[in-house]
């Protein structure tokens, strides 16, 4: 191993397979990947086949940014398979919801 590729301090490493799940709303289950210590966080978001959120998702109290990773998620209007960068600024909603299941990388940088 290289001195100079060696990680710093603060740098860190999550095997999302391995990191526990808990469920938000029946077949939405989040897994936490992350958490700075001003408040930001990041999480891998799961929803199986036909699951969505029982009412509106308030960005609050910053901005959610979400990457789809896989499957298709639609924010209440539109759908956006994976690859799809998605950028909420504060004070926005939307309804989350997926007809196909999707997997999401969700970070929030205000927490």
């Amino acid at each position: 191993m290289h001195p100079e590729i060696l990680a710093q301090q603060g740098y860190t490493a999550v095997r999302a397979d391995r990191t526990p799940t808990r469920e938000l709303f029946p077949g939405i289950q989040l897994r936490d990947l992350w958490r700075g210590p001003t408040g930001a966080h990041a999480h891998l978001l799961e929803m199986a086949p036909g699951s969505g959120w029982p009412r509106r998702d308030v960005h609050e109290p910053g901005p959610e940014e979400v990457y789809v990773v896989s499957g298709t998620f639609n924010d209440g209007a539109v759908d956006h398979p994976a690859g799809t960068f998605l950028h909420a600024p504060a004070g926005s909603w939307h309804l989350p919801s997926t007809s196909t299941g999707c997997t999401l990388f969700v970070f929030y940088p205000q927490g």
